[in-house]
């Protein structure tokens, strides 16, 4: 009995793992715009049209000749001296792993982008849901759900269907002992 409670102890343990990283979403700073000062990009707008959590990766896609990245703080953002950032990305193709919740500020530091609307305020408003066995769907649950149509802020199916076999194969593994 004390192995089915270990056991049990310990799949439940690596449900909560594989939930937080499959919970994890990649947003494309501006969609297909990418990072920008060309057409218009609200980043503001864009920014509070998502929902962002702890482990959420965020992507700057932009031309390295021309913008960079760099994280500052809120007074820093809001007045866009970028005189001395807290980090800096120059590959034009960055993704950051949000860590911990709250604000996150980031601007392009090339001189006038800033100032121009080249900024953004990640504001991370919640940690991972936790896995607990209630909260894990049943394999009905799993198959009936819908699947809804692919976007590049979206959660991957595939990660349903990694969640899903865990599921069968932990109910198999326990109807079987």
């Amino acid at each position: 009995m004390a192995f089915m409670i270990r056991a049990l102890a310990v799949v439940v343990a690596m449900m909560a793992v594989v939930l937080q990283v499959s919970n994890a979403t990649e947003y494309k700073v501006g969609d297909s715009a990418g990072w920008t000062t060309i057409g218009n990009v609200n980043y503001k707008e864009w920014a509070a049209t998502k929902t962002f959590r702890v482990g959420d990766v965020i992507k700057f896609t932009y031309n390295a000749q021309f913008h960079n990245v760099l994280r500052v703080t809120h007074a820093m953002y809001r007045s866009c001296n970028v005189s001395v950032p807290l980090e800096s990305f120059s590959t034009g193709n960055d993704s950051i792993t949000m860590k911990t919740k709250g604000h996150h500020f980031f601007v392009c530091g090339v001189p006038g982008h800033c100032q121009s609307g080249q900024k953004v305020d990640i504001n991370v408003r919640n940690v991972p849901i936790a896995a607990t066995p209630s909260a894990l769907p049943s394999p009905t649950t799993i198959a009936a759900a819908k699947t809804p149509a692919p976007s590049p802020n979206m959660a991957a199916p595939h990660k349903i269907a990694l969640l899903g076999l865990i599921t069968i194969a932990t109910l198999a593994f326990f109807a079987s002992g």
